[in-house]
């Protein structure tokens, strides 16, 4: 079922990417549609799955990833319209599409959950952590439009990147307002996380994965950083004046090590997050 959202995310990169180099208002449109065609299959694929074991399905990383996917598709389809700007479209879909293939190639299926995540503290706890995932990641897509602006700009090279982006005091606010928001969902879903981690220890005081619970354990060390790394990102734009470049080093970076928790610390590393 994870593949049919996939096959709408390739054709909306490829129409994002003709988009881009003919700037057609008809291809535009186009790939707009076929993404929005993409959210909607995706949409229908975890409602399927939410029918038939009667919760989100995002308590695996696998699930967890491609719920991540389809917010991420919401996140940049907002923020296209708010825009009315599709330049950006050709950023965010290699990221789709690249993640979305976890799921399509790995997909375990559907599986019951745990007696451990009964509580409704822990899907508060997920959902705004993958919020904010989504908002780091869309934040990520639009430094790396800033920078590339900002390095035509400066070469005095007017050209491919200046007449298909919008400008860099709009790149530099969407940044701040989408790593904003994601720093908020972040701190509610480390706080929720905390709760239930002592709940769970509450309920199931054997259960290796919650010994495992603590703050030396890599998925939670590395949340934590992200945290920090997200924190000083926001101080330093209002205390320090850290705007344009150096933001969007900060989201770029932020999103890197959002990565690196999301797959290889989830899947390899990890002994408190096993739930799958």
């Amino acid at each position: 079922m994870q593949l049919f959202p996939l096959v709408f995310y390739v054709l909306a990169a490829a129409a994002y990417g003709v988009h881009f180099g003919g700037r057609s208002p008809a291809v535009g449109r186009t790939a707009t549609t076929l993404l929005g065609a993409g959210a909607l299959a995706h949409a229908f694929v975890i409602g399927m799955q939410t029918m038939e074991i009667g919760h989100v399905p995002f308590a695996g990383t696998t699930q967890a990833i491609s719920t991540f996917v389809w917010l991420l598709v919401i996140a940049y389809l907002y923020t296209e319209m708010a825009a009315d700007e599709r330049g950006m479209g050709v950023f965010v879909l290699p990221i789709v599409i690249a993640l979305q293939l976890v799921p399509v190639l790995g997909d375990p299926g559907v599986e019951p959950r745990s007696a451990l995540l009964e509580s409704p503290m822990f899907w508060v706890h997920v959902s705004a952590m993958l919020l904010s995932y989504a908002s780091f990641g869309l934040a990520a897509v639009i430094s790396v439009t800033y920078l590339l602006l900002f390095k035509e700009i400066k070469a005095k090279h007017l050209g491919f990147f200046y007449t298909r982006l919008p400008s860099l005091q709009s790149l530099d606010v969407m940044n701040s307002r989408a790593a904003l928001i994601g720093w908020v969902c972040l701190t509610t879903g480390i706080s929720f996380g905390a709760l239930w981690a002592v709940q769970a220890q509450a309920i199931a005081p054997d259960d290796p994965r919650m010994g495992a619970m603590s703050i030396v354990d890599p998925k939670i060390l590395v949340a934590l950083v992200t945290w920090l790394v997200y924190t000083f990102q926001i101080v330093a734009r209002r205390a320090l004046g850290w705007r344009g470049r150096r933001a969007a080093w900060l989201s770029a970076a932020g999103f890197a090590i959002v990565l690196l928790n999301f797959l290889p610390v989830s899947y390899f590393l990890t002994r408190s997050h096993n739930f799958y």
